[in-house]
């Protein structure tokens, strides 16, 4: 097995062509990488063109069926080609996929009152390892089918499905790149932080929103496979000790 990276792409920097391209060129340099994109800025602006609502709970989109296939037509249409067509440019043999394609991903009903929201319960690992062995560099739009019902396929929170990724592929580190370089305690951002502390940044408000959702992505991949996790900006991409890295829990003997 390849020791692969897992880098999430922030949907909310999608939208500035030079980060992206920059992003891009940074890829180039550390492959073989799965790369994860979001949209969440894409989708509310098509969902306002249409009419439809934008409410988040705790970092998490809530998704009725019609935004939900706002979505899939987002991620896996223009917000796919646009991260595929940057990283092609910048020389990477990027090729595009949602968690739709050959059964990539699939998902169940979120629990919560997040509507058409899936959590994923697989990763057809063996598919993404057949692409990077090919020398490709999949990149991915997180929309899953549900595993037993079929039809509309979930909206998949971007952290979570890249967590659900890295783990599966035991990937060597699975990397959060936005435009801060960190996670931030009392105005300082922090080298480490335990997955034991997570909860209670979430609860004193330290950490909010897409932070939260990151920081129990990340928590969850290292606890199912990943071997290292590590929040920031695109100094992820060129060093080793850049951004905040999140620790594994120790499992204590018995």
């Amino acid at each position: 097995m390849l020791a692969a990276r897992v880098v999430k792409l922030g949907g909310n920097e999608l939208d500035r062509p030079g980060w992206l391209a920059e992003c891009a060129l940074a890829v180039k340099r550390v492959e073989p990488v799965v790369v994860v994109h979001g949209g969440g800025q894409a989708i509310t602006a098509w969902s306002a063109r249409l009419g439809l609502p934008a409410e988040k709970r705790d970092g998490l989109r809530v998704t009725t069926p019609e935004v939900a296939a706002v979505a899939e037509m987002v991620l896996a249409g223009p917000v796919n080609r646009q991260v595929v067509g940057a990283l092609r440019a910048a020389g990477v043999d990027a090729v595009g996929l949602s968690g739709v394609d050959g059964g990539l991903l699939a998902a169940r009903r979120a629990p919560g009152e997040l509507g058409h929201v899936g959590e994923i319960t697989a990763v057809r690992a063996a598919l993404l390892e057949s692409v990077l062995l090919a020398g490709l560099t999949p990149v991915i739009a997180p929309v899953a089918p549900d595993a037993d019902a079929g039809g509309l396929p979930f909206n998949v929170n971007a952290d979570h499905a890249a967590a659900a990724i890295a783990a599966a592929l035991r990937a060597a580190e699975l990397l959060f790149v936005s435009d801060v370089p960190g996670v931030s305690v009392g105005g300082v951002t922090q080298r480490e932080i335990a997955a034991t502390e997570i909860e209670g940044l979430i609860a004193s408000g330290v950490a909010r929103d897409g932070m939260a959702a990151k920081l129990r992505a990340a928590a969850a991949a290292l606890a199912a496979g990943a071997r290292a996790v590590r929040i920031g900006d695109l100094s992820l991409l060129g060093s080793s000790t850049a951004g905040t890295r999140i620790l594994a829990a120790v499992t204590q003997a018995a």
